[in-house]
């Protein structure tokens, strides 16, 4: 007997293209899988894409079991030419959807399919909030490009999404003088550590509660960054407040040997960077991030890269572009309320 999320699986899926084979995502599928987002990305030159690490962490989700949130579609011949995943907070204001289509099959229709299929699953999800006492909302979709990709800002205009936000990706040579830093009142730097990934969560949780489109990682979401396949504790630290213990302020570093390959450049990367709100105005950021410079040249990388909101309401664009990062890239945040 199939249960209440098998069913609505099978019904959103009678919006995908009858000429593939769709099935959930499992663990015999990771090959495959893999292998298709490898050959987008080969034409597409995304800045990122999932590996084969990062789709196996995706599987072991309880929050988004694969079984429900995941499609892949197959050809005659057991190739995978499309797929689509869904995550979702269950007290969330959200559902940020993911996916691609081989290139051999762009422009054939099945992208609309996976579209189609993931706002099926998104009303799906808010409606199981409502039916868990989480406080309603209007089921809303959001997806990202990025801004070479113009194919993508097509489907997603046909389909009636509009952009609700800007990133910058933005490079610094690390070539160029590196930044002095200097911290007083108390506060001290701090390499990162399992010792300190709960209070560092804390500490992500309460800096991002007044960034736009933020919303609280549980310990679930929280561990998909720290064991991230790409992440480098050695890269990353931490400042904290001498006299409490406190985390005043966090860098969590990365880096991707096989992007270096494609871009011709080696990069660390600060995925994510965050100040508490009562240390804010004390220069925490400038010494995180003039830190992060010093590591990531000492292990011989190029470029130290991040990606910014280009709204961020702690002036955190004026600040990387006093330490000499400069805009690259843009992508942007689509949104459609279902």
């Amino acid at each position: 007997m199939m249960s209440h999320d098998d069913i609505d699986a099978v019904d959103a899926r009678q919006a995908l293209d009858g000429r593939l084979s769709w099935r959930p995502a499992g663990p015999g599928d990771l090959d495959a899988w893999a292998a298709l987002i490898a050959r987008t990305a080969a034409v597409e030159h995304p800045v990122w894409y999932e590996r084969r690490e990062d789709l196996a962490q995706i599987l072991s989700s309880r929050q988004n079991p694969a079984a429900a949130n995941t499609i892949l579609g197959f050809d005659g011949q057991g190739t995978a030419r499309a797929y689509g995943r869904l995550t979702k907070n269950t007290d969330g204001g959200k559902a940020v959807g993911f996916g691609c289509v081989d290139p051999d099959w762009q422009g054939s229709g099945v992208g609309g399919g996976v579209l189609a299929w993931l706002e099926e699953r998104t009303r799906r999800r808010f409606a199981d909030d409502a039916e868990a006492n989480v406080e309603p909302a209007t089921p809303r979709l959001r997806l990202h490009s990025e801004e070479a990709h113009a194919r993508e800002a097509r489907l997603f205009e046909r389909h009636g999404y509009r952009v609700v936000r800007y990133y910058n990706e933005m490079h610094r040579p690390l070539t160029d003088p590196l930044p002095a830093y200097r911290l007083g009142g108390g506060l001290e730097l701090a390499d990162f550590g399992p010792a300190l990934h709960e209070e560092v969560r804390q500490a992500h949780n309460d800096a991002f509660r007044d960034h736009w489109g933020s919303e609280p990682r549980d310990e679930e979401a929280w561990g998909f960054v720290v064991n991230d396949p790409l992440a480098r504790p050695d890269l990353s630290c931490v400042v904290l407040d001498a006299d409490n213990g406190r985390v005043a302020g966090y860098q969590l570093a990365s880096h991707d040997p096989d992007i270096a390959v494609e871009r011709g450049f080696t990069e660390g990367y600060t995925d994510l960077l965050g100040v508490r709100r009562d240390y804010r105005g004390r220069g925490i950021a400038r010494a995180l991030l003039a830190e992060a410079m010093r590591r990531f040249a000492a292990a011989g990388m190029d470029k130290a890269s991040l990606d910014v909101d280009s709204e961020n309401p702690t002036g955190a664009l004026a600040l990387y572009t006093a330490l000499g990062y400069r805009a690259v890239n843009r992508s942007m945040a689509w949104d459609k309320e279902l």
